[in-house]
């Protein structure tokens, strides 16, 4: 009842304009990568199921002109926004909240018509909610397998989507146990099609939830922290009481730990070797040819996601230590086109692949840090620690970066924004509503993508 009670009382008045644009930019950052995905062929597989379903429909897919029903359309776009593995990310989530988020809060938004300024109070009840959980216990929880951005980001989605909907604290915490009922996702779907199908499904649990409670339909109290609950079941039993009592403290999680918008898109794990990687190529002004090894030490537990040492398609890549610092190394730059199934193929990359070794250290988790070691053919060596990685919460992306990452995920989908209206309307979305705001989803340019 504590989430519950936090969510049903929460006060968008507390949320300062830095907070707002915050939400803004996490906008336009998850809805940029869904239309960039337009043409990936597990956003084309979750059209056509969502098109099939569709019997009445209620909210746009992002990257169609075409409405979807509630669910289908929070599947999709969930689908869409997560396949590239571009969307931002929160570090003590071990995962990505927006994209978890906010295909069913626009979706329920533009359907409802809801001012914008109650989607931003959404979006920071749940991702206090999520953070909070995954602060008691995420830890373990991620390292035996459990996808943490689906299984604890359910809870917290279905909790936005209560307070988007304005719920009673009692109809929340039967949301919050129903979206427990369908809490799922595991990392073995990393580099396949079924990772993003579980953000898309999330993103369904968490609406049907959220419905399903106003309805009337009602879940177990104690669905969290239970003895059958979510803390027993997929975690050690942990003790969320601690957490939970600084729901909605100052400086609420949204500043406090903050959106870390990704520069490269592939999993995060790997962002500190790539930043370590190229400014050992500038640095040195470093040739592939010089290049005899490659090696990459981490903190303990900081590479767990890295399942693929040797990627052979595009989405085994996004989860590879060894590409990102072949791709890092031989082109100087790792980009949405880095991830094509040809691209990974590539007869040199295959080759330094093989000379690309990694260690994790003993120790604590965190601090989290990187040194990237590069053999030189000459007998010399060079190396990088990385600390704080580029787009992070302590080193974030400007909005000028942003607005280059939106102009580029646009023209890689095949989408224009004439005039920025999307991106400027996103950026002050607590004063417009949710369905003015959707009617100015960027449009296919000529020749774009089917």
């Amino acid at each position: 009842m504590q989430i519950a009670r936090f969510s049903a009382a929460f006060d968008p008045a507390q949320l300062s304009t830095a907070a707002q644009r915050s939400v803004g930019r996490a906008i336009i950052d998850t809805v940029g990568i869904a239309l960039a995905a337009a043409g990936d062929p597990t956003s084309a597989t979750a059209w056509r199921y969502v098109r099939a379903e569709a019997a009445a429909p209620a909210a746009r897919a992002w990257t169609h002109p075409e409405s979807a029903s509630l669910a289908g359309a929070a599947f999709y776009n969930g689908v869409a926004a997560h396949v590239l593995d571009f969307d931002d990310v929160s570090s003590p989530l071990r995962g990505h909240p927006s994209v978890v988020m906010l295909p069913a809060l626009l979706a329920l938004g533009q359907a409802r018509d809801l001012p914008g300024r109650r989607l931003v109070a959404a979006y920071a009840v749940g991702l206090e909610v999520m953070v909070k959980i995954a602060r008691a216990m995420v830890s373990d929880h991620y390292a035996r397998g459990w996808h943490a951005t689906t299984t604890i980001g359910v809870l917290g989605a279905a909790a936005a989507c209560s307070h988007l909907l304005g719920l009673s604290a009692g109809q929340t915490a039967h949301a919050i146990g129903l979206a427990f009922a369908q809490s799922s996702g595991s990392r073995a779907s990393f580099g396949t099609m079924a990772k993003s199908f579980q953000t898309g499904h999330c993103n369904a649990s968490a609406l049907r939830a959220a419905l399903l409670a106003e309805a009337g339909m009602d879940a177990a109290p104690d669905a969290l922290d239970g003895p059958q609950g979510f803390t027993t079941l997929y975690g050690n039993g942990e003790s969320l009481a601690g957490e939970l009592a600084t729901l909605g403290h100052e400086p609420l999680e949204l500043l406090a730990s903050g959106l870390e918008i990704k520069k490269y898109p592939m999993c995060y794990a790997a962002h500190r070797a790539i930043d370590g990687m190229l400014d050992l190529r500038r640095e040195h002004a470093l040739q592939p040819g010089q290049i005899e090894a490659i090696h990459v030490e981490s903190n303990y537990r900081a590479m767990v996601p890295l399942i693929h040492p040797r990627p052979q398609t595009g989405l085994e890549a996004k989860f590879s230590m060894p590409y990102a610092m072949a791709a890092a190394a031989l082109d100087g730059q790792v980009r949405l086109a880095s991830f094509t199934d040809a691209a990974v193929q590539r007869p040199a990359v295959r080759a330094l692949m093989e000379h690309v070794t990694t260690h994790e250290a003993q120790g604590p988790a965190a601090p989290r840090w990187n040194i990237v070691r590069v053999a030189l053919r000459d007998g010399t060596a060079v190396q990088k620690e990385v600390r704080v990685l580029r787009g992070s919460h302590q080193s974030p992306l400007s909005d000028t970066e942003l607005a280059d990452k939106w102009a580029d995920c646009l023209d890689f989908g095949g989408y224009r924004d004439p005039q920025n209206q999307f991106f400027d309307s996103a950026m002050e979305v607590a004063s417009g509503s949710t369905a003015a705001l959707m009617a100015l989803l960027p449009r296919r340019a000529a020749g774009g993508i089917d």
